[in-house]
């Protein structure tokens, strides 16, 4: 990253009035299995759909934190998640140390469906956890699985947000899709649901869920870049739900797994052409809200 590219993201901001950005799905895990991730990506298996995925940000842990600084995120998460079983408790004991160390990060956790995840789950939530991420593609499970029960309801009660990949891009799973998303919140409709990629490529069906439960949020990451637009384009005559959801809606990038310039997810943004009130909510209000965040 250059210099030059680090004032273009902190003018964009600038533009709108905004004190910086809150970028709530970046991605930070242990460096072996963050390594083992980008792997995945450069063998173009199912995660990639069988494209190529050039990872642009791929530094070490302290520069991709000091890259997120310079590029002005004022917040920013460490989205991990378990491919299996028994995996779950030993990163979120990882999280732990990492907040601790990054005040700028919001504590994050996350789980699996298995025995004794409610207990995990509170005691990550008791620790200070502020967001959950769950994973329901690579993990391969079905959300309302009688498992994650009462984990969903403790996290709904407690207000704790879940960042959830459940649409089925870049590539569908067995639980992917609306339908499993819709049983969980027909049991746990308060529970704090932001749906990674606007539910890419089932955007229409998981706005349906937004409008449906004011709880349910969309998080923007890798939808309208030029990337994106090749493999799952965004339903135009959508736009007009989407503004009217503005207030839903938060800034995403999947930071650094991305195969462009971060300031790309932020033009691709721009040029939808729904306003700057729109955009200062999505690149940084909504989001300092929701997380109890300084806004303006």
């Amino acid at each position: 990253m250059s210099d030059h590219e680090a004032g273009q993201v902190r003018r964009f901001w600038e533009g709108l009035g905004l004190p910086g950005l809150v970028d709530v799905h970046t991605h930070f895990m242990p460096e072996r299995v963050l390594r083992k991730v980008w792997s995945y990506f450069d063998a173009l298996g199912a995660l990639t759909g069988g494209i190529e995925w050039p990872i642009t940000y791929r530094q070490e842990e302290g520069e991709r934190t000091a890259l997120l600084r310079e590029f002005g995120v004022r917040a920013f998460t460490a989205m991990l998640y378990p491919h299996k079983a028994g995996m779950a408790q030993w990163l979120n004991g990882w999280a732990v140390d990492f907040a601790r160390r990054t005040p700028d990060c919001l504590h994050t956790c996350t789980l699996f469906p298995e025995p004794g995840v409610e207990a995990y789950v509170r005691e990550a939530v008791e620790a200070g956890a502020r967001v959950f991420k769950a994973h329901v593609q690579v993990g391969a499970y079905d959300p309302a699985d009688e498992l994650l029960d009462g984990a969903w309801g403790l996290l709904a009660e407690a207000g704790v947000p879940v960042v959830i990949h459940c649409g089925s891009g870049p590539a569908p799973g067995k639980h992917t899709g609306p339908e499993p998303i819709a049983r969980v919140l027909a049991r746990h409709p308060r529970l704090r649901l932001i749906v990674a990629h606007l539910g890419m490529p089932e955007y229409e069906d998981f706005m349906d869920l937004a409008e449906r439960y004011g709880e349910v949020r969309l998080d923007t990451t890798m939808a309208f870049t030029d990337f994106s637009e090749r493999l799952a384009p965004f339903p135009r005559r959508a736009l007009p739900r989407l503004a009217a959801l503005g207030d839903r809606v938060l800034l995403g990038s999947d930071f650094p797994n991305i195969p462009y310039p971060y300031l790309h997810q932020l033009r691709a943004l721009e040029r939808l052409g729904l306003g700057d009130d729109w955009l200062r909510g999505v690149c940084h209000d909504n989001a300092a809200r929701l997380f109890g965040l300084p806004v303006g």
